[in-house]
C-alpha cells in the first residue's frame, strides 16, 4: 500500500479528515514508516467548506481516487444528500482495480450509497448506527464495535476510533513495532480491539482506571503464565462475577476477550522481534502449544504465525 487518497464532499468534517493526514499525510521515517503517496480529492477540484469553518482546498479530482491503494472516507456531513455521480463511479471503480477502503464515523454512509457494503459487516458511530441499517438494509451494521474489516472494507465508529482503524492498518501493513512507535507519536493508545465497545461507564479506553491498573500491569507482565480470569479476580480480591462486570464497565471489553488480545499482541511482537519457534512462542505468551496459537491467530487475525512473521520480518 503505497498510494492513499481522503474523499471529502461538498463539505468536510474537519478533524476527522485531521486523523487520516496526521497518519497518512506526514513522513515518520524516523518510526520505519515509508512516505505515503497522499492526497485529498473529490468528484473534482474545488475549494471545500469544512464543518469548522474554514475552507480545504482540494487540487484532485476523480481520477485520483480511481489509483488509489486505500481510498479513506472520514465523517461525511451531508447524510441526507446524494451523493455526486461521478464521486461514485470513482469509488466503484478503485473497488474493481482491488483497492481498499477505510471509513471513520458517518463516511461509512458514502460507501454503502456505492454499494461497497451490500452483504458486509460495516462500523459507524452509535448515533448513525440505526439510520444506516434502515437506509441500507443490504449492509450488516455492527451497532456496538469500534471498528469492523470486512474484505477490503474497514469501516469505524466516532472520531477516535478512527485513529484505532487507521493504526490497525499500520499494523496490517508493518507490523506491531512500527503501529506502537506511530501511536506513541501520537500520544494515543497502542491497539484497542476492533470488537471493544464504543460506550464505557467510564471515559477510558486502554487500561483500566486506579483500582484495576496495578492488576493491569501485573498481568500484562505474567503473560506467560496460566492466567485465568478467576485468578484475576482472586488478585483482585473480587468475586469472578463482579470483577468481571467492573472490568468491562471500565475498559469496555470482558477479562477473557482482553486477556487473549494482550497475549496476541505479544506473540506478535515475538514473532516479529525474535527467531523463537513458534511453540516457543506460544509457550511465553501463554498460549501453551502452538496449536492453540495457530487456532487463535487463523481466527483473529486471518494469518499463521508463521505468515505474519514472514510478512513482518526485514
Amino acid at each position: 500500500m503505497r498510494s492513499v487518497v481522503a474523499v471529502v464532499g461538498d463539505r468536510v468534517a474537519a478533524f476527522e479528515l485531521g486523523i487520516l493526514c496526521q497518519v497518512f499525510g506526514l513522513v515518520r521515517s524516523d518510526v520505519g514508516l515509508p512516505g505515503y503517496d497522499f492526497a485529498v480529492a473529490s468528484a473534482r477540484p474545488a475549494t471545500v467548506p469544512s464543518t469548522s469553518g474554514f475552507p480545504v482546498v482540494v487540487e484532485h479530482g476523480a481520477a485520483r481516487i480511481r489509483r488509489a491503494d486505500l481510498v479513506a472516507v472520514p465523517a461525511w456531513p451531508a447524510l441526507d444528500a446524494p451523493s455526486v455521480p461521478a464521486l461514485l463511479r470513482a469509488l466503484r471503480d478503485a473497488h474493481r482495480r482491488g483497492a481498499r477502503f477505510l471509513s471513520v464515523c458517518s463516511g461509512a454512509f458514502l460507501l454503502a450509497e456505492a454499494g461497497l457494503l451490500d452483504g458486509r459487516r460495516a462500523a459507524t458511530h452509535w448515533q448513525f448506527a440505526d439510520r444506516l441499517a434502515r437506509r441500507y438494509p443490504s449492509v450488516d451494521v455492527q451497532h456496538d464495535v469500534l471498528y469492523v474489516e470486512d474484505g477490503p472494507v474497514l469501516s469505524s465508529a466516532g472520531a477516535a476510533a478512527g485513529i484505532d482503524a487507521c493504526l490497525h492498518v499500520v499494523r496490517r501493513e508493518h507490523g506491531s513495532a512500527v503501529a506502537n512507535a506511530l501511536a506513541r507519536r501520537m500520544v494515543v493508545p497502542a491497539h484497542r480491539a476492533g470488537g471493544q465497545a464504543q460506550y464505557v461507564e467510564r471515559p477510558v479506553a486502554e487500561r483500566p482506571d486506579e483500582g484495576l491498573a496495578d492488576l493491569v500491569d501485573w498481568a500484562q507482565r505474567h503473560l506467560g503464565e496460566p492466567l485465568t480470569v478467576d485468578d484475576l479476580a482472586d488478585r483482585a480480591a473480587m468475586s469472578p462475577r463482579t470483577f468481571a462486570r467492573r472490568f468491562r464497565a471500565e475498559t469496555g471489553t470482558t477479562p477473557k476477550r482482553w486477556l487473549l488480545d494482550q497475549r496476541l499482541q505479544h506473540a506478535e511482537r515475538l514473532l516479529e522481534t525474535t527467531d523463537l519457534t513458534v511453540d516457543v512462542v506460544a509457550d511465553r505468551s501463554g498460549f501453551g502449544s502452538g496449536d492453540t496459537l495457530r487456532h487463535h491467530f487463523a481466527r483473529r487475525r486471518g494469518v499463521s504465525p508463521a505468515e505474519h512473521r514472514r510478512a513482518f520480518r526485514t
